[in-house]
């Protein structure tokens, strides 16, 4: 079988990339220093630490994933354009969602809207992996590696944050495990098309 050719439009890319940079540059932003001088007054911004450390693996997982998905891309279409900026703007939001989510000390709102946004993401994230795969014929090693429904991890994910959603209205510290789990689940990549 013939290995596809895969083309890159630079514009989208390079677009999405500033995005990805822009977020974590405003995410990083938000880490302020303790009052003190001393180690023991860093315990104060422990948890903000925390949720910039899994929002930071967040978004480095989507940029990479979403940098091995735009390889897979044969042409953008408005299709692809709309799916993508709906994407960036969930991402966008996490910054927001990982500053409330620190400050909180674990409360019930701020786990629940971190859990929202992530499903939204992901969502998304399956919106734009469906325009890119439609262009592909059924029986490709594009529509192999990126279709949803072959897509464990994908509908895993989606499952996971919805029972960290509702994990949130019992305890949210299970919320923050599973969040994290997921996040360890995509640490380890999968095999895509070159």
């Amino acid at each position: 079988m013939q290995k596809e050719q895969s083309f890159i439009p630079p514009r989208l890319e390079l677009f999405s990339d500033a995005v990805f940079a822009i977020i974590i540059t405003i995410m990083v932003l938000e880490l302020r220093p303790p009052t003190g001088h001393y180690f023991a007054d860093l315990l104060a911004v422990f948890p903000i630490f925390l949720s910039y450390v899994l929002s930071f693996m967040y978004l480095l997982i989507y940029w990479n994933n979403h940098h091995h998905l735009l390889r897979a891309m044969r042409t953008p279409t408005p299709g692809i354009m709309w799916a993508n900026a709906h994407l960036l703007f969930w991402l966008s939001l996490i910054p927001f969602a990982t500053a409330w989510l620190g400050e909180s000390h674990g409360a019930f709102a701020p786990v629940l809207l971190y859990g929202f946004m992530l499903l939204a993401a992901a969502f998304a994230y399956s919106i734009l992996q469906a325009h890119i795969v439609a262009q592909h014929e059924e029986d490709s090693q594009v529509t192999r590696d990126f279709k949803f429904e072959n897509d464990f991890k994908g509908k895993a994910s989606i499952a996971l944050y919805v029972l960290a959603i509702g994990a949130a209205f019992v305890s949210p510290i299970i919320s923050y495990i599973i969040f994290a789990l997921v996040a360890v689940m995509w640490l380890v990549p999968r095999h895509l098309v070159r």
